[in-house]
């Protein structure tokens, strides 16, 4: 068994056929295609800058991703998007977007109170004044994690068309408002399976209103579900937050 993750050149090639476009591409879609200038952070294969290129975006499209290996996929598909390998501290933009998305539960691998500020700040710092910042995490009142179990199994083919079975367990128990899981992944092409083994952190919208608020947001709409139903605490399964830079 080896850690793994999608830097991995070969698991980043399968992310796509993994993540089926859904409702959630089509709610950030058409964010996207309503501003002029927009940035993707974590922007992963980027799969929705190349779906708002398709769909007839022309204005400016730029995506920023630490890993090298899912910007490789990215850059193949659509070399007309800008594309950036680092974050947002290293590329320092200023005032330069009218809208940031944090896609695919991204804002909850933000383990520390740091991380979260560092991140706002570095989005607030890239858009312009009115700019807006859309991002989702998963509701902690709807205990996601007790559904990532290994008998729930994802079999997809790789770009070979050898079958790869993925599933998700949770590892250990959790501690405050963080959960433990691994990914695995199994082929029988490969001598071994991989695994990724990562960290969640489930905040509330109480904690996340909080941070925005710190970093001079302002929150305009939040929803509950990827058709713009409301936010319910108790009930929804998505907290998706979209905010105006003061």
């Amino acid at each position: 068994m080896v850690d793994h993750s999608y830097a991995d050149l070969e698991l980043a090639r399968l992310y796509d056929a993994l993540n089926d476009w859904g409702p959630d591409d089509d709610f950030y879609l058409d964010q996207v295609m309503s501003a002029r200038a927009v940035l993707d952070v974590g922007c992963g294969t980027g799969r929705l800058l190349r779906g708002a290129r398709a769909a007839g975006h022309t204005g400016r499209l730029t995506g920023v991703d630490p890993a090298a290996a899912m910007l490789v996929q990215a850059r193949r598909a659509a070399p007309d998007v800008e594309w950036v390998l680092g974050d947002l501290e290293s590329a320092r933009w200023q005032g330069e977007f009218d809208l940031a998305v944090m896609t695919g539960h991204a804002f909850q691998e933000l383990l520390g109170d740091e991380a979260v500020r560092r991140l706002l700040a570095g989005v607030r710092s890239a858009l312009a004044p009115g700019g807006r910042f859309v991002f989702e995490t998963r509701n902690p009142a709807a205990r996601a994690w007790e559904a990532w179990t290994p008998d729930r199994v994802h079999e997809i083919a790789d770009p070979y068309g050898a079958e790869v079975r993925v599933w998700h367990e949770v590892a250990g128990p959790v501690v405050g408002d963080r959960v433990t899981f691994t990914e695995t992944f199994s082929s029988e092409r490969w001598d071994r399976d991989r695994v990724s083994r990562s960290v969640l952190r489930f905040l509330d919208a109480d904690a996340l209103d909080a941070f925005l608020a710190e970093a001079g947001f302002e929150v305009t709409a939040r929803y509950g579900d990827w058709r713009r139903g409301p936010y319910a605490p108790a009930a929804s399964r998505e907290i998706v937050t979209v905010a105006r830079r003061a």
